[in-house]
């Protein structure tokens, strides 16, 4: 009865694929399979010192980073990560990073990880998109790993949109904004992962590794991010 049910909705109000635009079969989830298998994938976990590890090399000590496919504005691709983050599409955020974490198990680049710590949005920021993307990201590795989804960051001030900055600017916007919540400290001599949606130049996710390390030095991080922009 529900599988009949599902599919007379499929038929009154498709789902539409966010990259191609097709109705989307029945087994498909929020991409179809011809544009998932185009999905622009990084395969840093395979590479090491990839360049997302570079990006945070010298400035914050990261024990290992990656990302799971590249962002390139104006690309097809792109739609699925605005969708993510301005589009009310959480959800799919959340089941492209249970597959990336799906991956990453297999090779064991999630080995050793105690918990899964989401990039947080400011709460005046939060109560207009109603919802954290990375959040959802954090869920869907959380998942597959087994591990807690953990707030041991809070945004304390709200910072401007980084769309049109440079890597200087975003520091200077980022500076001050994060700092480690009263529960960081329960990860002394733990590995978490720090989660986000894209990573540019990484200027958010070294403003909140550092907020986490001034607190608690001893703690060791990982980065992970759905979307890796590609650098022009």
């Amino acid at each position: 009865m529900w599988e009949i049910a599902k599919y007379v909705t499929d038929l009154l109000f498709p789902r539409l694929c966010p990259v191609c635009g097709k109705a989307l079969n029945v087994g498909e989830n929020h991409v179809c399979a011809l544009c998932l298998a185009q999905l622009p994938l990084t395969h840093y976990d395979t590479i090491q010192f990839n360049p997302m590890e570079q990006l945070f090399a010298g400035k914050v000590p990261v024990e290992r980073a990656t990302g799971y496919f590249f962002y390139e504005r104006g690309s097809r691709h792109a739609a699925i990560l605005h969708g993510i983050k301005y589009h009310n599409q959480p959800l799919m955020g959340q089941w492209l990073a249970r597959r990336f974490a799906a991956a990453l198990k297999r090779n064991g680049w999630l080995d050793g990880i105690d918990a899964i710590v989401p990039v947080p949005l400011h709460k005046s920021k939060m109560a207009l998109r109603g919802y954290n993307q990375s959040e959802y990201i954090a869920r869907g590795i959380a998942a597959e790993c087994g591990c807690a989804v953990e707030q041991l960051v809070v945004a304390v001030k709200r910072h401007e949109t980084q769309t049109h900055k440079g890597l200087h600017e975003r520091l200077l916007n980022t500076m001050g904004i994060y700092k480690a919540s009263s529960k960081a400290n329960r990860y002394a001599d733990k590995h978490i992962l720090l989660v986000d949606d894209v990573v540019t130049t990484g200027a958010t996710l070294l403003s909140c590794a550092t907020a986490l390390l001034q607190a608690v030095p001893d703690m060791r991080i990982s980065i992970a991010t759905l979307a890796v922009a590609r650098l022009q």
